[in-house]
């Protein structure tokens, strides 16, 4: 199937924005290739996909600047990584217009805090630092992230970074760029959900994930090096305050 050249530079400035933020684009693929006339499992599984590989890109900056807190992703990577694929099965038995005007009000909720409301006190101080609570409680949320996450095909970063800034204490820059590292992995995990039963074109995937990668590349390096902790929160902000109304409205009218 042939699509858009107009296609691509969208995926790229999707990719470039939402690294930014943490997040690898998954946000808006889902729903563009639904635009452009993927079925639901096709455009879900290579939403999945590219919004890993902008991760990947994100990553590899965030990692290099020493951006993420390992202690942080790495039981949430393994938790969210369990629970994506359960997620995935389980979409076709939960009401999901419910479960998406649920979502919405959530992220509207998540979205006003982040925007008008100022950084969480002693924010950062808690950084690379190990305990079993806070073990814990991250593989915990991870669980909880990893499922709705694979059941929506956006990878889960849009949960994370909220959680990490106002449950967890992370600085903002630090929750963009470890949720960056734990998106890889929820996406990758719930895309091998996926993909074991449905068909792609692999063709436009494989040109769409080099425009995706050098996106999330770009606006990795952009936010590691140029963007303060509070610009990445009210952009973030506004990316959820985007889902939160076309979740709505999917739960709604669809």
């Amino acid at each position: 199937m042939e699509y858009a050249l107009w296609l691509y530079p969208l995926i790229f400035v999707s990719s470039f924005v939402l690294s930014m933020a943490g997040l690898g684009g998954g946000l808006i693929f889902a729903p563009l290739f639904l635009l452009v006339g993927f079925a639901q499992s096709s455009a879900v599984a290579s939403s999945l996909l590219l919004n890993a590989l902008a991760a990947t890109t994100a990553s590899y900056v965030y990692i290099r600047k020493r951006m993420v807190d390992f202690s942080l992703s790495i039981p949430l990577v393994i938790s969210s990584g369990l629970a994506a694929p359960i997620g995935a099965m389980c979409t076709r038995w939960v009401d999901e217009g419910v479960f998406l005007c649920v979502m919405s009000v959530v992220l509207f909720l998540a979205a006003v805090r982040m925007m008008f409301v100022g950084g969480v006190a002693g924010q950062g101080t808690r950084a690379h630092v190990w305990s079993l609570a806070r073990v814990l409680q991250a593989s915990f949320l991870g669980l909880v992230i990893g499922f709705m996450a694979g059941m929506l095909g956006i990878g889960g970063g849009v949960f994370v970074v909220p959680l990490l800034i106002y449950m967890l204490q992370v600085n903002p820059r630090t929750a963009a760029a470890t949720t960056a590292f734990i998106v890889c992995f929820s996406s990758y995990a719930g895309f091998a959900t996926h993909v074991a039963v449905t068909p792609l074109d692999w063709k436009f995937l494989v040109l769409a994930g080099i425009f995706s990668s050098a996106g999330g590349l770009a606006g990795s390096r952009l936010m590691s090096s140029r963007l303060s902790g509070a610009f990445v929160r009210k952009l973030f902000a506004l990316v959820l305050f985007f889902l939160s109304l076309h979740l709505m409205y999917q739960g709604v009218f669809t």
